[in-house]
């Protein structure tokens, strides 16, 4: 688990950091979150679903098909896909709330890129956030402030039931394990929306959020085929995936199937 540290010039004002040149740090992610303002390009290469926290539906581009395994990162750190979440181009720099509804830019203290001889500084001599620094935090901010704006469409999602389960049936020649927890837009409910409803549905903002969705699912196959590959050279079978570990809330409901 990373340890996440809040930067303060007392501990870091004679520190430097580097930046991350691979991505192992994410190998661990079998989904990652999205916003709304990179679903137009996340979906044109990667399966994107909707998860649970609290009730809550968010975006979450779909990386892996069993706990722990992110098929988009090579085992050299490279990424294999197209696109990248920007929940990682921050790293190892993440937002973190306090008590009093605040937030403080923090560092993952253990990923390596601290260093006391080699990279940017985190403050200038004079005491202030660096350039460098000070980019970081306008980029995680910008995030944030589309993450609850990303959110609130999600509420409207639900509010008007256009979310339904979007079970996952993973067929390996005669074996199938099958894959719960995520959702996906109902898009017979969406078309059958009334007049009141799809006005506000629309007046929201949530139209492109829904048809990102629908239009990413056909790269779910190719996730699907990474996998596959991936268990013929390890020469193993598929293993039955721990739903709750990779998507946390497990839903019943009728099946979304591939083959390859």
């Amino acid at each position: 688990m990373a340890k996440i540290v809040p930067i303060t010039k007392t501990e870091f004002g004679a520190k430097l950091w580097r930046r991350y040149s691979s991505y192992s740090f994410a190998a661990g992610d079998a989904i990652a979150p999205l916003v709304m303002q990179e679903l137009p390009k996340a979906q044109l290469s990667l399966p994107i679903g909707f998860a649970l926290k609290d009730g809550q539906a968010f975006p979450v581009a779909v990386q892996g098909l069993k706990p722990g395994v992110n098929m988009l990162v090579n085992a050299d750190g490279s990424w294999r896909g197209r696109y990248i979440p920007a929940a990682y181009r921050g790293y190892p720099f993440v937002l973190a709330d306090t008590e009093d509804n605040k937030q403080v830019l923090c560092i993952d203290a253990d990923s390596d890129l601290v260093s006391d001889t080699e990279g940017e500084p985190f403050f200038t001599p004079e005491g202030e956030p660096s350039k460098a620094l000070s980019e970081v935090l306008s980029f995680l901010q910008q995030i944030n402030q589309d993450r609850m704006r990303t959110l609130e469409m999600c509420k409207v999602l639900q509010k008007h039931n256009l979310l339904q389960p979007w079970p996952i049936k993973v067929k390996f020649d005669t074996q199938e394990q099958q894959v719960d927890g995520l959702f996906r837009v109902d898009e017979r409910a969406l078309n059958a929306l009334e007049y009141d409803a799809y006005k506000e549905v629309s007046k929201a903002g949530v139209l492109p959020l829904a048809y990102c969705q629908l239009l990413s699912m056909q790269h779910l196959q190719d996730l699907g085929r990474l996998y596959s590959d991936a268990l013929k050279q390890q020469g193993t079978t598929p293993e039955v995936p721990d739903v709750d570990k990779i998507f946390g809330e497990k839903v019943d409901d009728d099946l979304f199937n591939f083959n390859f």
